[in-house]
């Protein structure tokens, strides 16, 4: 969506503060043995006292409020009871909400506990990496140039990226126009970022795989070549300076 009245910025700051809450006390919440259902259940919770509508369950029926993907798993992860957190596991949870008409997404991947395999240099390139694009991001700038950089820095990092899970507009439905705000640079899409428009930007930044592939379940991605990936959210507005994030109350990086 493009916001056009004042009560749309109030209408998207008070869902993204909702959606940044949750995540933010669900990481505080996780815990090594818990299992992924009474995490989601908390954050469930969480939107409900706010009077929020989970995203991913209203729209597609995902058997979830939110998504928990732990280790190979590289998002659209089920929060289910068989799912036990580790010490030192990588997880990322993906919260999407509706409230009052307007809708926010944010994300961010972590490692639980100690760092016992390594994958806090994933978590922290992921991290910068979003930082950095966010400040690039401004009004008339085409999104494969976007794209592109994101790839390049990743590159540069010792990463590679997901090319088949992308950002995208929100704002008055979950996926808006631009529907795809790719990792890569993709020559094909000559679109341009627009003034007060709302969008998703995410990372999916890999040790290996470059695709993502749907398992059995319907829903769980893993990578194409294995290894691992870090991704991370923010809900932000386009502007002629750099954006506004309105998500920003995880303090994800």
């Amino acid at each position: 969506m493009s916001i056009t009245r004042a009560e749309e910025w109030v209408g998207l700051q008070a869902i993204s503060d909702v959606v940044g809450e949750t995540l933010r006390q669900m990481r505080e919440y996780a815990q090594p043995g818990m299992r992924a259902k009474e995490l989601d259940e908390f954050g469930g919770a969480l939107l409900a006292r706010a009077g929020a509508r989970s995203a991913p369950k209203v729209t597609y029926g995902f058997p979830g409020y939110t998504c928990i993907s732990v280790n190979q798993e590289v998002a659209h992860g089920i929060p289910s009871a068989n799912k036990i957190l580790q010490e030192g596991d990588l997880v990322n949870i993906d919260v999407s909400a509706e409230l009052d008409g307007y809708w926010a997404d944010n994300g961010g991947s972590f490692v639980l506990g100690r760092d016992l395999h390594g994958h806090q240099s994933l978590v922290n390139a992921s991290k910068l990496i979003l930082q950095e694009t966010i400040a690039e991001i401004r009004s008339g700038v085409r999104i494969a140039e976007i794209g592109g950089y994101m790839e390049r820095r990743a590159k540069a990092l010792g990463f590679t990226v997901i090319r088949n899970l992308t950002g995208h507009g929100i704002g008055r439905s979950l996926h808006e126009a631009p529907r795809e705000i790719a990792n890569y640079y993709d020559r094909y899409n000559r679109a341009k970022f627009q003034r007060n428009s709302v969008i998703a930007l995410e990372t999916f930044i890999s040790t290996r795989s470059t695709m993502a592939d749907t398992q059995k379940d319907g829903w769980t991605l893993v990578g194409n070549k294995g290894g691992y990936v870090a991704q991370h959210e923010h809900t932000l507005v386009v502007t002629d300076g750099e954006p506004v994030i309105l998500t920003h109350s995880n303090q994800i990086y």
